[in-house]
This record gives structure tokens, sequence and C-alpha cells, in this order.
């Protein structure tokens, strides 16, 4: 059975519902040879949305080993890369390096990385900023759509997202973030009124959320991700057997109950900001 696919967005294209991540094997240096593995085990299994940035290590160098020897495979992967760079030339530079790497002629997503504060938004969108490098990037081509992601303060990710022209949003998805608010409630919707695709991350909170005495595995926090409106989640993997794990999760959905979300949720709700560690303070 084959995974399943989701919009990307409300008229993009079909993408895989679970996505590979950056993290894992692929944020290293040096492990090239399990890191083409991992990625080849995600194109023989269906995943068709591959996540990376040149902050991760040397997961480019390993995307441009695997697309070096598995081109043809190119029109039916959806692969993505970010810039945490601020300003328009460093931007530009971050994605001609991108494709160099990787040894592509264009990407299907290309993302404002990791937008924490109010300065991150002035710089990016002011004189000389970064945003322009992205639109000039989707005009000419070299991107098919742009992206924002954040996982520190769900109100700076709020206004990038109703205030810039992109074509979706990374944030974090897990039981956590239900619990805090501000991500799920503001940011999605927001987003989802806007027609954006909603890529979930730190949905397994880097394996420190899976927990089987308290029943929590990873197939149930895919679940709770899946059951939001989402068009993909995103895990890193540090081994074909990961992601053939991730793959029949994607193939496996079903919807989270009711009642069995919340029990999840109350699992959580003591420990959330402690899980949500990845926000920092704000």
């Amino acid at each position: 059975m084959a995974i399943a696919t989701r919009l990307f967005g409300k008229s993009g294209p079909a993408i895989s519902q679970v996505g590979l991540g950056g993290e894992g094997v692929l944020r290293t240096f040096g492990r090239g040879q399990e890191a083409k593995s991992v990625i080849e085990a995600a194109a023989d299994q269906g995943i068709t949305y591959f996540d990376t940035a040149p902050a991760y290590s040397g997961s480019q160098s390993y995307y441009g080993s695997f697309w070096r020897s598995h081109y043809p495979l190119r029109a039916s992967i959806f692969q993505t890369s970010k810039s945490a760079e601020r300003s328009y030339d460093k931007a530009k530079a971050d994605l001609d390096s991108s494709l160099k790497t990787m040894g592509l002629e264009w990407l299907d997503l290309w993302q404002i990385h990791d937008v924490r504060t109010s300065q991150d938004i002035e710089e990016i969108e002011g004189p000389g900023g970064a945003l322009q490098a992205f639109i000039e990037a989707r005009e000419t081509g070299l991107v098919r759509f742009l992206g924002v992601t954040g996982h520190h303060d769900p109100r700076i990710l709020l206004y990038a997202v109703e205030n810039w022209p992109v074509d979706s949003v990374l944030l974090p998805v897990n039981p956590a973030e239900a619990v805090l608010g501000g991500f799920l409630d503001r940011v999605m919707p927001a987003a989802m009124d806007r027609g954006l695709a909603v890529i979930g991350m730190k949905v397994l909170g880097a394996s420190h959320y899976i927990s089987p005495q308290h029943g929590v595995t990873a197939e149930l926090l895919l679940r709770f991700a899946l059951s939001q409106q989402i068009s993909t989640a995103i895990v890193g993997c540090s081994s074909p057997a990961e992601v053939a794990g991730l793959a029949k999760a994607g193939r496996d959905f079903q919807p989270l109950p009711e009642a069995e979300e919340k029990m999840l949720l109350e699992t959580f709700r003591p420990h959330a900001t402690r899980l949500a560690y990845y926000r920092g303070v704000i």
C-alpha cells in the first residue's frame, strides 16, 4: 500500500503525508554511506518530501551524493532547503550554494529559516533584506514555492504568515504545543485561511517524547500530528529501519479518536513547557 498524499496547500502538488526530516543521520558530517542509505530508503518507501538546510551539517552534501546517482527521480521528489541569512546578498549566496551542493537546477521549496525575533523580521523584510532574494528566486524559477519556518515564538511566526508572500509554514506539531497554544491554535488557522501548506516538525521531540511506559509511542505521536490539518509531518531518521517505521505510519494512518487525543494531552499537560524545549526564552 502506498503512502497517502496530501496537497501542498490549497492548490499545490500532492506530497507524501510523511516526509524525511533534516535531523537524524542527515545532520552529521562524515557519515555519507549511512546518510545515503536513509535517503535511498525514503525514496524506495515512497516518501516524496525531503527536508534539508545549510545549517544541518553535511545534509545538503548527502543529498548531492544521492541526486548524482538518482536524478531520474527528481520529478517525483519534493526537494526543499532553507536559508537563515537575513540579508539579500547572503540569502542569494545561500541559494546558489545549496543548488550547487545538491547538484540541482531548482528547489521545490525554499524557506526563510528559524525566524525568532522582531529584529529578524525587521532585517528580513527591510531594505536589503532576505525577503527580496526569496521573492526573486520564485519569480525567476530557481524555486517553485516559498516558505517560512519557526519554533521559537508563535507571535513572530504569525506575523510572517500574515504579512509575507509565502506558500508554506513549517512549525512544531505535537501534544505539548496543543497544551501550550500559539502555534496550533493561532498560526496554523491563519496559514490555512491564506491557503498555505502547513508542515509539521518536532513531532517526536527528537525522540524525547516517546515513553512506552506512559503509552506514548512514535506511531501515536505521528497519528496526533497527522490528525491535524497539515500537509506533511517530517521526522529525522538515523537508519533505514526508522525510515520504514515512518513510512508505515504514513501508510497505516487512522485519525486519532477524540478520547485518545484527550488522554495524550493530559499526559503531556504537566510537562508541556519543559517538553517544548525548542521554544527557548521569549
